[in-house]
């Protein structure tokens, strides 16, 4: 990414990013639901707009932000660059994860809104179960271990379709269909339709997804090992990791 884009410039990227990526999500949902019945021609058409949503928002901004659209992958981000790896200071997670927790929200209304819904009201869709919140710490896990892995081995520039390659098999392979985002499960709380996740049911959610992120932590470093420290003397650009980006279902 650009290492000389402005801190302001790249949180509204980082909104509008996540606002997108809900929007297809929650609008993807929608149009399923009301073209057909079969529940699961429904998730087919969801996941497959979400894998191409998703790999044209990391494309298309990850050089200016990133493309994290994820709290996770940001938080994820800074942890690494404590231990020595490239990651974002604190005080740029700070106006991140806010940033994107908006731009969740603003998205699912955004959806609602183009297909008549209700704007103001919250999912009904309950989302309990302790094999829900299991497939929510493997999902994270795994989108963690990917996208800090192939930062670790050089091929960032894959991370457009492998990222959301690994989405669309997450849909699938997991219980929950595979959130991995707290800012995007925040988002899916505004909307009643297909896509939605009752407030009841947010915080197990966003607990798996948290601890699906140092498990994936844990993986980059068992598989990889810890970055190698900057020598004393060496310039060190801004960090500005651009293959760190996220995904949701």
């Amino acid at each position: 990414m650009s290492a000389s884009a402005p801190l302001a410039r790249r949180v509204a990227v980082e909104a509008a990013g996540t606002a997108a990526l809900v929007a297809v999500v929650v609008g993807s949902g929608i149009q399923a639901t009301g073209l057909t019945r079969d529940v699961g021609v429904q998730l087919l058409a969801n996941s497959l707009a979400t894998v191409f949503g998703l790999g044209v928002l990391i494309a298309f901004l990850g050089p200016v932000s990133g493309a994290h659209f994820n709290p996770v992958v940001t938080l994820a981000s800074w942890f690494t660059g404590r231990r020595g790896g490239d990651g974002l200071p604190l005080r740029e997670v700070a106006a991140y994860v806010p940033a994107q927790v908006a731009g969740a929200i603003g998205g699912a209304v955004l959806a609602d809104a183009m297909f008549a819904r209700p704007v103001t009201a919250l999912s009904s869709h309950d989302r309990w179960g302790g094999h829900l919140w299991l497939g929510e710490v493997v999902a994270t896990a795994g989108l963690v271990w990917l996208v800090f892995g192939l930062a670790r081995v050089g091929r960032a520039h894959q991370a457009p379709v492998l990222v959301a390659s690994y989405i669309g098999a997450a849909y699938w392979f997991t219980s929950s269909t595979s959130f991995a985002n707290p800012a995007v499960t925040i988002g899916r709380t505004f909307t009643d339709t297909f896509a939605g996740i009752a407030p009841a049911s947010l915080l197990p959610f966003i607990t798996a997804q948290l601890l699906g992120g140092v498990l994936g932590l844990g993986l980059v470093a068992a598989c990889f090992g810890r970055p190698a420290p900057t020598p004393a003397g060496t310039p060190v650009p801004a960090a500005r990791p651009s293959v760190e980006s996220a995904s949701i279902s």
